[in-house]
């Protein structure tokens, strides 16, 4: 009886139907994310951990010198957990050149499936109603999660105005759910 269930049509299209739902299944929720880490080791800027106050000494009429040398942190926050337990912190760079990026220091997070990382307009709260807010307002999408553990770098495109932006989540794109998200206080 056996033998003769395997030879017949309605059982090689249920066989076929459910290796194609377990495929597809497999590519959606991509379960071994769950239990595999992706470190990643950029350099940061060296940034002072406090800005100087401006100098009056050896400039006419007592007006402040020029802005610092180095790399400055404008923004900074720590992160606080959403969907995943998530933690570490987040500051955006001014560059020498004037140029801005986004360094996640420490972060330490799940791995999951098409994770990316944005700049949003939504403030960063706790609790389940806070998972989804991300995509609701304005927000910048910097790239791909480069690993969820480690310090890493993103570029923030030039001409992107910074006004309003005022944290970073670890967004899934695929669920719609932020794993984790950091306010960015001005720093002063």
């Amino acid at each position: 009886m056996f033998l003769r269930l395997w030879r017949t049509p309605a059982t090689w299209v249920a066989v076929t139907v459910l290796a194609a739902g377990a495929a597809l299944g497999l590519f959606w929720f991509q379960p071994w994310k769950l239990v595999t880490d992706t470190e990643v080791r950029e350099n940061l800027a060296t940034v002072q951990t406090t800005t100087p106050a401006p100098s009056t000494a050896g400039t006419p009429g007592g007006s402040p010198s020029a802005a610092p040398a180095g790399p400055v942190v404008v923004r900074q926050g720590s992160f606080v957990t959403h969907e995943h337990e998530t933690s570490g912190r987040a500051r955006i760079v001014r560059l020498p050149d004037g140029a801005y990026r986004l360094e996640l220091v420490g972060l330490d997070t799940s791995n999951g499936p098409d994770l990316r990382v944005w700049l949003t307009d939504r403030p960063v709260r706790t609790g389940v109603a806070a998972w989804r807010v991300f995509d609701d307002g304005r927000w910048v999408e910097l790239g791909r999660l480069k690993g969820n553990r480690g310090d890493q770098a993103y570029r923030i495109p030039a001409g992107t105005d910074l006004t309003g932006l005022t944290s970073v989540s670890v967004w899934c794109k695929r669920f719609a759910v932020s794993f984790g998200a950091a306010p960015l206080d001005v720093v002063r």
